[in-house]
């Protein structure tokens, strides 16, 4: 059978000898499968980019409820949930972390794109909702570190790739209950079948409900998910995919030092106050179609459509979104002669747009009230193109070269004051070449250079503090924002297989040297940005994966960050203050740590294969959360543990019982933190702390039925 649909899998590592258990990211040399986030037909270990997969195994040991558990052991990605819910704040070296006050990326992230089947979640202005992510659902998840705008464009400095399309030969069946601490009750489901000869059809579903831990940090998600696939001709093969959500989080706020310390269980009293809070309904139907024209020639089309009500309360007003997002996605490839070597031609684009009226209301006892505040419509457009040709220079060695051109525009359109209409457009050029070297089969070194681009995202537009400084009219979108622009050089080498005799295992060692222009920063709380100058993001990154022959296993992620501003100075004229600035060139970039750790000890003897247990640990130093450096969210180190006994009843079924523990020792600490943080009106403190969850046990039991 072909399996070849619009999703993103990725070999890591090759299955070791057969007396040594593999480690994680292994899987079976017979299983041919490729990631569609690099955009390459090349086999995954091969291309010149920093990426990491994750299996199914590794993804089911959570809730599923948040990506922060799966990326745990991902080096070089940050990871951390806000309130124990689907809001997790991600950034991956260093993209995300941008954020303001209230408008610290509650519930979204920016700067990364994230792509479920292949399809994009990411809104055209660079930020992304977590509401039809689910763990619980997803067969595999695969990350791009590296920037990967010359492949996908604006919003691109990191990739997340989740596939939910389950893999079997004839028919799937599961069913997992779930219950755990602070009220946690989950369930979920999934089918698939064989449909005629070629064609098969799948279907899940999910409902989560949590009281939290916080006050006001309740939620409740219910997801359905599906697709058919059909095989139109053995040249062609159809794939249509769909998925509806419901999801409701409240956000707890952040809390001052002082707060966090009397009791790191309340709310932010204002946020408490308004019962700050997103419902977001989403759906999305996709289309795909691959054909392959002769063994040299292929074609690729995606189509999908994605409506979206949205609800928020939240920083004092009720706002009620309608929007359409849809987009297709056209690529193709050649394989061609070059010196006598066959080489791969890939051309293609993508377009997406989003529209939609947005109604603010003023807020009454945290409800929507009567009196229509604002009333106005935004829209936003990507259209980009690319061309890649992967030339193998010798039998070794294999250079990639691209060059991708978007283009960016914004509509405002107000229905009250139609004087701050405007539309702005932004464009780029993006470069990259790649090289990467064979030390064979599974052992390989790649060298990338590659351009970035980030646009402002929509709620960073907003000139109205400027107008009246350096505005000859008023505008609703700021004519002074230019797009973030950056360039890496970055180095790696990966190896995976059997090590010896009696063990096995992998490892992933990148450094990466970012060069950041028109670095997008806040002024007053949020209420608007400008570019500040220029940063340099420098990291090193190590991923680890050994397992020896009596079950025994280590993995680990380490990551060394120094990110710093180059240059950055603050104007005090846009405070009203002429002839005043303050110069924060050497400090440290707001949000990321300087070092992240994060590792695993696990027992999964061959002779007791249906037994797995583990501890671990993660551990972040503490970092600068405003521009100033004055502002530092504290260092922590958590301890999480757990076991699994796995049973095979009969041919085909296979039952699992689980209990895992969170934060062991019952630890307070940071969990996440708002970055440039608000002030108390009285006390003038920060409130920037957002606690961890104390410790969280949960339990799941998960039947599967595979043929």
């Amino acid at each position: 059978m072909r399996l070849r649909f619009t999703l993103s899998v990725l070999p890591l590592a090759a299955s070791a000898g057969a007396q040594v258990a593999p480690p994680r990211d292994t899987v079976q040399a017979l299983e041919k499968v490729t990631v569609s986030a690099t955009r390459s037909g090349a086999a995954a270990f091969v291309v010149p980019l920093a990426v990491t997969s994750i299996g199914d195994d590794e993804l089911h040991r959570g809730t599923g409820i948040g990506l922060d558990q799966a990326l745990r052991f991902v080096p070089g990605v940050l990871a951390h949930s806000r309130s124990g819910g689907t809001d997790v704040r991600l950034v991956i070296r260093g993209y995300g972390a941008r954020g303001a006050g209230d408008r610290s990326n509650s519930g979204t992230s920016r700067g990364i794109r994230i792509l479920l089947d292949g399809f994009p979640e990411t809104e055209p202005d660079g930020r992304t909702a977590f509401d039809a992510i689910d763990l619980g659902l997803a067969d595999r998840l695969d990350v791009v570190r590296s920037n990967a705008s010359a492949l996908w464009g604006n919003a691109s400095g990191g990739m997340v790739s989740v596939s939910t399309v389950p893999r079997f030969a004839e028919s799937r069946l599961n069913l997992e209950p779930m219950a755990g601490t602070f009220g946690l009750s989950r369930i979920a489901a999934s089918a698939g079948t064989k449909v005629g000869t070629s064609g098969r059809a799948w279907l899940s579903h999910s409902n989560t409900t949590q009281e939290g831990w916080r006050a006001n940090s309740s939620g409740r998600r219910q997801l359905f998910t599906g697709g058919a696939s059909a095989a139109l001709s053995d040249k062609t093969l159809l794939t249509v995919m769909a998925n509806a959500t419901s999801n409701l989080i409240h956000v707890p706020g952040p809390l001052t030092q002082a707060e966090y310390d009397a009791n790191p269980q309340q709310a932010n009293a204002t946020y408490l106050s308004r019962r700050e809070r997103r419902h977001n309904r989403v759906g999305r139907l996709g289309v795909s179609i691959e054909h392959d024209a002769t063994d040299d020639v292929g074609l690729n089309v995606a189509m999908f459509v994605n409506p979206k009500f949205l609800q928020r309360s939240e920083r004092n007003t009720y706002r009620d979104f309608t929007r359409s997002h849809f987009g297709t996605t056209v690529s193709g490839h050649v394989r061609h002669s070059l010196a006598g070597r066959i080489a791969t031609f890939r051309a293609g684009g993508d377009a997406a747009y989003q529209n939609g009226a947005i109604q603010f209301h003023d807020l009454v006892a945290g409800e929507r009230g009567t009196t229509l505040t604002d009333n106005k419509a935004e829209g936003a457009r990507n259209i980009g193109f690319f061309v890649q040709d992967e030339i193998p220079l010798t039998n070794k060695l294999v250079a990639t070269l691209g060059l991708r051109h978007d283009d960016i525009q914004y509509d405002y359109r107000s229905f009250i004051r139609p004087q701050m209409n405007a539309r702005k457009s932004f464009d780029q050029v993006t470069p990259k070449l790649g090289l990467s070297y064979s030390m064979g089969r599974r052992h390989m070194f790649y060298l990338n250079i590659g351009g970035g681009v980030e646009v402002p995202a929509g709620n960073e537009t907003d000139p109205s503090n400027l107008a009246p400084l350096r505005l000859d009219t008023i505008t609703a979108l700021n004519p002074l924002l230019e797009p973030i622009r950056s360039y890496t050089f970055e180095v790696g080498t990966r190896r995976s297989g059997t090590l010896s005799s009696s063990l096995a295992g992998s490892y992933d060692i990148a450094l990466y040297n970012t060069e950041v222009t028109n670095e997008i920063v806040p002024y007053s709380g949020g209420r608007f940005y400008f570019m500040a100058g220029k940063a340099r993001r420098q990291g090193a990154e190590l991923g680890l994966s050994v397992q020896s022959s009596l079950g025994v296993g280590v993995q680990a992620a380490v990551t060394y960050n120094r990110h710093r501003y180059v240059s950055y100075i603050v104007d005090s004229t846009y405070y009203g203050r002429p002839g005043f600035s303050a110069d924060y060139s050497g400090n440290s970039v707001v949000g990321v740590p300087d070092l992240m750790s994060s590792g695993e000890v696990f027992f999964h003897p061959a002779r007791f294969g249906w037994l797995r247990m583990e501890i671990g640990a993660r551990h972040s130093v503490s970092y600068a959360v405003d521009d100033a450096n004055t502002v530092t969210a504290p260092s922590s180190l958590v301890l999480d543990g757990g076991i699994a006994v796995t049973r095979t009843l009969g041919r085909h079924a296979v039952v699992t019982a689980r209990l895992a523990v969170e934060n062991v020792t019952n630890r307070a600490f940071a969990g996440s933190a708002f970055v440039n943080p608000d002030r108390q009106a009285v006390t003038n403190a920060p409130m920037f702390l957002e606690p961890g969850m104390p410790r969280t046990i949960l339990l799941a039991v998960s039947a599967t039925r595979a043929k």
